[in-house]
């Protein structure tokens, strides 16, 4: 399946709650599609556990989207230049 985070700088964010939601499809219904139980969906979904690289480009194509929209690392999202 994955890891567990070891500290706080190893979480992934991840918008698999999200783009399930959107498509109307239940945790079971997402697991079916990637091959796995539903109650992985629910750790991955929490940041419980990381996925596998196989298993985040799985996701990302039954969701539809790139895996870039659907992970990122936390200091990701501050775009600040290193200079």
């Amino acid at each position: 399946m994955g890891r567990k985070p070891a500290t706080e700088e190893d979480l992934i964010l991840n918008h698999i709650e999200d783009n399930r939601t959107r498509l109307g499809w239940s945790r079971q219904e997402l697991a079916d599609r990637v091959g796995v139980h539903y109650q992985t969906m629910g750790y991955l979904e929490r940041g419980e556990y990381s996925p596998s690289l196989v298993l985040a480009l799985r996701l990302a194509q039954a969701l539809g989207v790139t895996i870039e929209q659907l992970f990122s690392l936390k200091e990701e999202t501050n775009h600040e230049s290193k200079e």
